[in-house]
């Protein structure tokens, strides 16, 4: 039988009461284990009388905060589904989450009130509650609500197969999907966190990857709490502040996307105490060679790579600090209990679990496996496109060798990986096609030393006049797109190569990026 997350927190709380649980940089605010869990029953409580029931929504829309942890652990006392938002997303983005999840709560920080003030008309239904003080006018005091709670644990029924999240993730098409994890799910990935990372209640762990991303949540901040580690959340990431808190925390391990952890090397190091750093994560891209040696070199921080998809929990193999050189540009292995495979990619599009590629072939990347999501949120068709005879089906491309390293050739088929942050780029060509002087648009990623990936838009202009400040500045004005999606180099060209269906080849492009033949 599997544990609830809600019956996890309180076996946590039971052996480390008065532990330091939380710690919120910004708002110098120090949790016990035990205050913590009076927190989290008093929030519930709040919710119930804000006429959340078992099932319905309760959104959050917040950098990395106390209050974030606090509405997880809270929305799983009361069988209420958890969606966090990435605080990335422009007005208009985020007005859609709103529409599709119909949370009946959320909750939001200063920060953000100029995005949520441009939509919450929109959302009559909708109980906004803000964590700061002087909440504007269309929402309540999240601390007050608070506070005026009972401390004493709902009495609610949650079982291990109730939902626990929706965390949405963009589609191919742009539209984001919403994913639904349950209980069990997420318990299993913890589990499978801790062993790979050897995590225990001695650890501090700093939170400094956004929260609303299923790697920092589901494999950091969850299996941290789950052993009864203590948990230092900073606001956002700020490489010189990373390194003050290590310091002054004595935090052991973290999770940073390969481009932070290089951000952390450019510092001058030689400022900072940093002998309590044991084991790092990393995600999102793959890191060079010689990053993860002057990760060692610089930092003194065994890295272990983690791989997978928010369908996933998210992590499905991992790679051991131990082979982070002789298995240079690999995944890894499948994480504990579940199952990885490559299989032979069809005409149809349809791949069968059954028909295994040889070592060393490119072909689609199946997994099956104990944290699997249940289903894509209200998108039936999706759903079954994806999930088929017990396996998901994820759509990146990869090979493994004989020794069952997987390797990853292609992620999500097209998508762009900046930053740690994943950009598919149908979103950005139908922004770019809709302006008059385009005629044709395929938008793919480039190298880039600092982001990993940089986004470039190969352009057939209509409309000879046509610069790319001028696209520039119009994917800048424009709500539909997040800044971080937007472009950094335009190169026009004559026509893009398509195959005889019409298709774009951008394998094409890349190759002629890779000779130089287009600048």
């Amino acid at each position: 039988m599997y544990l609830t997350l809600d019956q996890m927190f309180d076996l946590t709380v039971k052996k480390n009461v008065n532990k330091e649980a939380l710690v919120d940089l910004t708002k110098n605010k120090r949790l016990s284990f035990g205050e913590w869990q009076q927190e989290v029953n008093q929030l519930a409580n709040a919710l119930r009388a804000a006429g959340v029931e078992k099932g319905d929504r309760v959104s959050t829309f917040m950098f990395n905060t106390h209050e974030l942890g606090t509405t997880l652990f809270a929305c799983s006392r009361i069988g209420a589904i958890f969606n966090p938002i990435n605080f990335r997303l422009e007005p208009k983005e985020v007005d859609f989450i709103l529409k599709d999840a119909e949370p009946k709560v959320v909750i939001f920080e200063k920060v953000l009130e100029p995005v949520v003030a441009s939509i919450q008309e929109n959302h009559p239904e909708v109980s906004f509650w803000f964590i700061d003080s002087q909440p504007p006018a269309y929402a309540v005091n999240y601390h007050e609500r608070v506070q005026q709670a009972p401390k004493v644990k709902p009495d609610i029924e949650v079982s291990e197969d109730d939902d626990y999240a929706i965390m949405y993730t963009s589609g191919t098409t742009g539209r984001p999907k919403g994913v639904v994890h349950r209980h069990r799910d997420m318990v299993e990935q913890s589990l499978g966190t801790i062993a790979q990372l050897g995590l225990s209640q001695h650890d501090r762990g700093l939170v400094t990857a956004p929260m609303f991303h299923c790697a920092e949540l589901h494999c950091c901040f969850l299996p941290r709490v789950h052993v009864g580690s203590t948990n230092v959340i900073m606001h956002h990431f700020d490489p010189k502040q990373v390194l003050a808190n290590i310091e002054e925390e004595k935090i052991s391990c973290f999770f940073a996307a390969p481009t932070m952890w290089n951000m952390l090397l450019q510092e001058d190091l030689s400022q900072y105490n940093l002998e309590s750093l044991k084991v790092g994560l990393y995600g999102a891209a793959p890191m060079a060679p010689a990053l993860v040696s002057a990760c060692k070199d610089k930092l003194g921080i065994d890295l272990v790579q983690a791989y997978g998809m928010t369908e996933m929990g998210p992590a499905i193999t991992f790679l051991d600090k131990e082979e982070q050189l002789s298995k240079a540009g690999s995944a890894g292995r499948a994480c504990f209990n579940h199952e990885v495979r490559v299989v032979k990619t069809s005409e149809s599009g349809l791949s069968d679990a059954e028909d295994i590629a040889e070592p060393g072939e490119v072909g689609e990347i199946i997994v099956r496996g104990p944290s699997m999501m249940r289903e894509y949120f209200k998108r039936p068709e999706a759903t079954a496109e994806v999930l088929r005879d017990g396996w998901y089906f994820s759509g990146d491309l990869g090979f493994m060798d004989e020794e069952q390293y997987l390797f990853v050739a292609d992620r999500v088929r097209d998508m762009v990986i900046s930053g740690g942050e994943n950009i598919y780029p149908r979103e950005v060509e139908d922004l770019l096609h809709a302006h008059p002087g385009v005629l044709d648009v395929a938008v793919l990623g480039e190298p880039h030393e600092f982001w990993g990936e940089s986004v470039v838009a190969v352009v057939v202009k209509k409309d000879e006049s046509v610069t790319d400040k001028e696209l520039d500045d119009y994917c800048k004005a424009s709500e539909d797109l997040s800044n971080y999606k937007r472009p950094r180099r335009y190169v026009f060209v004559d026509e893009l190569p398509r195959n005889a269906s019409g298709k774009i080849q951008k394998f094409l492009l890349r190759e002629q990026f890779k000779a130089g033949s287009m600048s």
